[in-house]
């Protein structure tokens, strides 16, 4: 199924851990060449990802990844923007300070744009392309006490996403969105970790009190991989007709059709 990936050179940001490691790891062994970008490097075996040290919420951070990878490869056929976290404190708008919405918008959108914006112009020059935009389900379904200011920057980037799909469409480069809900990872079991505190619950009592404010069909974490045959899929040629699309895997979490 993944046969047009082969030799195809890929992006993926944050793609040392989690979600994003386990995207790394499909696309590569999907037949891609892999360059991850994150501040720090995977622990262990990487896989031969060709790794950037970057911090995405700097504004010449996008310069110095796409720099290396247009020296190195000559050209870009994948983007994955999936480095992104809910940095803001929960408690809803009376805890929220400038900074937390400065520091959620940063990594979670401008990072986005910025990557886009410097990438775009190779994918154009050679007429094909395929972007996917990690948002989440929070976007559409935002929790005040948990991800306002990381909700409304992830609304943002599906905004911009849409737009961005109607502009390069019909230049051979196509921009989809996906959406996880509750899935299975180091910085999800910390967020988790983090609420259990604050509130003095256990870590189990915590997660089923997410799981059942958003309300999971399915009544478990998604697992990363789960995430990443979403992504080789929109990836792939499989997918040539598909732009502008936001997919959701949520486990159910979504209320509306």
């Amino acid at each position: 199924m993944y046969d047009s990936l082969k030799g195809k050179v890929a992006l993926v940001t944050g793609g040392t851990k989690g979600i994003g490691r386990s995207i790394a790891d499909k696309l590569s062994s999907s037949g891609a060449i892999v360059v991850t970008a994150a501040r720090t490097e995977a622990k262990g075996d990487h896989n031969g990802h060709h790794f950037i040290a970057a911090d995405l919420t700097q504004a010449d951070s996008a310069e110095k990844i796409t720099k290396e990878i247009l020296e190195k490869y000559g050209r870009i056929d994948i983007i994955v923007n999936n480095a992104g976290a809910n940095l803001g404190p929960g408690g809803g708008y009376s805890t929220l300070e400038d900074e937390n919405w400065f520091n959620d918008w940063e990594l979670n959108f401008l990072s986005v744009v910025r990557i886009n914006k410097a990438l775009l112009p190779s994918m154009l020059e050679r007429k094909e392309g395929s972007i996917i935009n990690i948002s989440t389900g929070a976007a559409k379904q935002p929790i005040w006490n948990m991800t306002m200011s990381y909700s409304s920057a992830k609304a943002a980037l599906n905004a911009y996403s849409k737009a961005l799909a109607s502009e390069v469409g019909s230049k051979g480069v196509r921009v989809n969105v996906v959406s996880p809900g509750i899935i299975q990872t180091p910085l999800m079991n910390e967020f988790v970790e983090n609420i259990a505190q604050q509130s003095g619950a256990s870590f189990e009592e915590t997660f089923q009190n997410i799981i059942d404010t958003v309300g999971v069909p399915i009544g478990r974490m998604g697992e990363p991989a789960e995430v990443a045959n979403i992504v080789a899929f929109l990836a792939s040629s499989e997918s040539q007709y598909m732009t502008g699309a936001n997919i959701s895997i949520d486990g159910g979490a979504s209320p509306t059709v």
